[in-house]
Formats: C-alpha cells, structure tokens, sequence
C-alpha cells in the first residue's frame, strides 16, 4: 500500500525544523511584554549560595545576566562569599570566634573579608560577565561613599550595619550602560571598614536606587510556608503577608534577614521582590520573562 493511500507522507525534515523554530519564536514573543515592560529599568540581584559556587551555574548566571543588559534591563549585582571568607581564615590560620550564631569579625579577620570580596571574588564575577558580553564593572561599598556603616554590635567587632546609601557612582555607572559589580563592605564614620551583610546590602541598595525588582539567589525553591515542607512554596505574597509570616515561626536561618530586607525596600518604593532557586540554570530568566516564574515574588 502506498504513502498516499494511507493518508501518511514520507517524514519531512524540513516540517520538524520549523516546529522547532516556531516553539522557540513563541517563547521569544512571550517574553516581549515583559521585556517592553521592564525595559530601562533596575534590577539589584543579590548573587550567593550554590550559584556562586558550581561551574555550569555561574554560566548560566552570567549568560542571564548579560541578557538582560542586552534587552534593555539595567543590572546591578551585589556578591556575597561566606564560604570563600571561611576557607581563606582557616588558610591563614585565623581562628573564627562566635557569638550568639555570629562571626566576630575582629582586625585580622576582616582584613581576610577585604582581601576575598574585593580581590578575589569580585574581579573573578567582572571577568565571568565581561566574558559573556557584559560591561562589568568591579566595585565594594567603599567607593564613592556608596556604603556608609555603623557597627551591628560592639561585641560582633566589624560587623556592620547600613547606615546609608549613596547611589551617585552607580547610578552614572549604569546611565553609562555598565553593570556594577559591588562587594558588601561599608567605611564607617570612625575611618574603618565594616562588613556587611550581602542580603541588607542588596535591599538597601535596591531601595535606594528606586529599583523595580530586587532579586535574591537561593538554595531553596522560594519561600516556604513551612519550613520542612518543600511543598509549601509560595507562588506570590504581598507585603501584608510577609509581614504576617515574619511574626511566625516559618522564617528562619538565612531566609529571615532576606526577608527582611525585602519589606524595607518594598516599604521603600521597589516594585517587586523575588526569592529565587539558584540552583537552577536561567532562574532568572524564567522568573522575569516568564508568566508562572518559579520562586516566590512579593509585591507591595
């Protein structure tokens, strides 16, 4: 029996070629309204956990990253390192101390911070991104003012605070088309340098620059209604609700100052906040361009 008798045709390669090419020009044109809608606008991202540490993932950041510069979106990336500071003191043979959960960061250790953040891990992240096609541009809170800090706690020795903001650089900076790169370090009114908190950094930068989105990179799938229940993600919240959910006990770890950090910005005009699996390759991507997204947003 022939191909025309049984209502078959000979398979055509050419027919699955542009299925597959019409499949990815319909995702292009669902990212059009987003990309229309977040065009010229600030992103802060805040750039930690197993993102910061796995090859393919730090591809796949710097890849996402240098696309939305190219779309219009206007970036800034605030780094942490935790795990890189623990290795070099433990390298160097500077002994951690600890109160109540927290690092003292006395002389030598943050002497150590310094050295990580801002000569190790930031030029390492500028030189990724610029290898992707971005216009990185490697910075620490002490340049230009652009973090001034008080001490968090006497007994904590530098460990800092957000006192203020000055946004004057990284707003010329990104005017310019270029896309800060900024290690969390603040100076404070007594002449020394502070460490901060990369997660605060991040939001107080994002509520002073008037961001529209501040974005964190995780190592979980969003933010959990309980804490035990990888199930209980949630979709989308507004600021009510976060506020409700910080007076539980749901939020704790390194998810509370995060969270914490978002309702000082969202309080402080930023658009959206979002809390995102950096353990998935293009999170930012499918959280920004797509409908459904995939971590949790939070919106005023």
């Amino acid at each position: 029996m022939d191909a025309v008798s049984t209502g078959h045709g000979v398979p055509n390669p050419q027919k699955s070629r542009i299925a597959n090419s019409m499949g990815k020009a319909r995702i292009l044109m669902e990212a059009l309204p987003y990309i229309q809608a977040f065009r010229g606008r600030t992103v802060v991202i805040k750039y930690g956990g197993s993102a910061m540490e796995d090859r393919s993932l730090q591809e796949s950041f710097a890849g996402d990253v240098t696309l939305l510069s190219m779309v219009g979106i206007r970036p800034v990336i605030v780094h942490g390192g935790g795990p890189q500071i623990s290795a070099a003191m433990a390298t160097e043979g500077v002994v951690p101390q600890w109160e109540d959960g927290l690092r003292v960061t006395d002389a030598a250790t943050v002497r150590v911070v310094q050295r990580v953040l801002a000569g190790e891990i930031n030029p390492d992240i500028v030189r990724l991104l610029n290898r992707h096609g971005s216009a990185a541009v490697g910075l620490t809170g002490l340049d230009a003012g652009l973090f001034t800090a008080i001490a968090k706690d006497p007994r904590l020795g530098f460990v800092g605070e957000v006192a203020a903001v000055n946004v004057s650089l990284i707003s010329d900076l990104i005017d310019d088309g270029l896309l800060p790169v900024i290690a969390p370090l603040g100076k404070g009114d007594d002449g020394e340098v502070y460490n901060l908190n990369a997660d605060t950094a991040a939001g107080a930068l994002a509520r002073a620059l008037g961001a529209q989105k501040l974005v964190y990179l995780t190592d979980v799938e969003g933010v959990r209604r309980e804490p035990d229940q990888p199930s209980s993600v949630i979709s989308r919240m507004s600021l009510n609700e976060l506020s409700d959910l910080l007076q539980s006990d749901a939020i704790e770890g390194g998810m509370r100052p995060k969270l914490l950090s978002c309702v000082d910005a969202l309080t402080g005009g930023v658009a959206q906040a979002h809390i995102l699996d950096g353990r998935i390759q293009h999170a930012l991507l499918l959280e920004i361009f797509t409908p459904e997204g995939i971590g949790t947003m939070v919106t005023p």
